[in-house]
């Protein structure tokens, strides 16, 4: 079996060959939805993975939890964060990740796990209060994120219930990327892409900021959207083109939204959006997230 791999010591190339198999042996587990005991006994007992200067390694939570998210394993992600809820965010070894930086949220995101990024969420909540924002808020990686949050990922990617999961959850929508951008702008410029494809989740995503930015936010791309009027018009519809640029007030609903979902606090949230007394069809998104 490819995960039947015995440890040879020592630091010469025999070493380093065996620990590369071990280590693409757990890969291949994770990948293969094994089960979370399985997995454990391997990640703590027969694992390593190779670091710089000849070092072995057995795999952190951290780096275990990167491998669930990317394949999806919900079971060994839950698993994970409810154990180690700390270490499971904590950043990867430095052989194991480009740049040092916890890349949990932003990879959630990038790969649209949803409710491993919702479990991922709740563990942050259980933080002390101080660390909670330096997670939520955290720049992703600067070669594959491009130093954007995990908010901004998830305009440019269009991922409306991961964007509405991280602002429920306290993600600051406000916060500029290395190019000076919110993630509305981002946004805004992945809706101004043509052709127009997947615009009805664009939109959905600009309604779901509306409800949690201030009124008068300001934006690089403001100017822009001034500037060709007509335009964005026609992208936008009037009643969102007038509210962005400052003509007129949010709509009733928007704002209506806005003091609703402030009462909701993270520990609560999707959940308590079933309890707003709005009929079904004007809730912001069907979250069918197990509880």
């Amino acid at each position: 079996m490819p995960w039947s791999v015995r440890w040879v010591g020592g630091c010469g190339a025999q070493s380093q060959k065996q620990c590369k198999k071990s280590s693409f042996a757990f890969y291949q587990a994770v990948r293969d939805l094994l089960p979370v005991w399985f997995l454990e006994d391997m990640r703590t007992m027969e694992v390593f993975h190779w670091e710089d200067g000849g070092k072995v390694s057995v795999y952190s939570p951290s780096e275990a939890l990167l491998y669930a998210l990317v394949h999806d394993h919900q079971p060994y992600a839950r698993h994970l964060l409810t154990k180690f809820p700390q270490s499971a965010l904590a950043v990867p070894s430095q052989s194991f990740s480009c740049c040092q930086s916890a890349p949990h949220l932003a990879m959630a995101v990038r790969y649209n796990r949803v409710r491993v990024l919702y479990r991922i969420l709740k563990a942050i909540q259980a933080l002390p209060p101080s660390d909670r924002a330096a997670h939520l808020d955290r720049q992703g990686c600067s070669r594959v994120e491009g130093g954007k949050t995990a908010l901004h990922m998830a305009c440019e990617l269009v991922r409306p219930e991961c964007l509405l999961l991280l602002l429920g959850h306290g993600a600051a929508p406000c916060l500029q990327d290395s190019a000076g951008n919110t993630p509305l702008d981002t946004l805004l410029q992945q809706i101004s892409h043509m052709p127009a494809a997947n615009m009805r989740a664009k939109l959905l995503c600009l309604d779901c900021l509306f409800f949690f930015v201030p009124q008068d936010l300001k934006f690089a791309m403001k100017q822009q959207l001034l500037d060709s009027r007509r335009q964005w018009q026609d992208l936008l519809g009037e009643s969102r083109f007038q509210c962005l640029v400052g003509l007129a007030p949010p709509s009733l609903f928007v704002g209506a939204m806005r003091v609703l979902i402030r009462t909701i606090s993270p520990e609560h949230f999707p959940e308590a959006l079933d309890n707003l007394p709005l009929p079904h069809f004007l809730k912001p998104l069907d979250l069918k997230l197990e509880s």
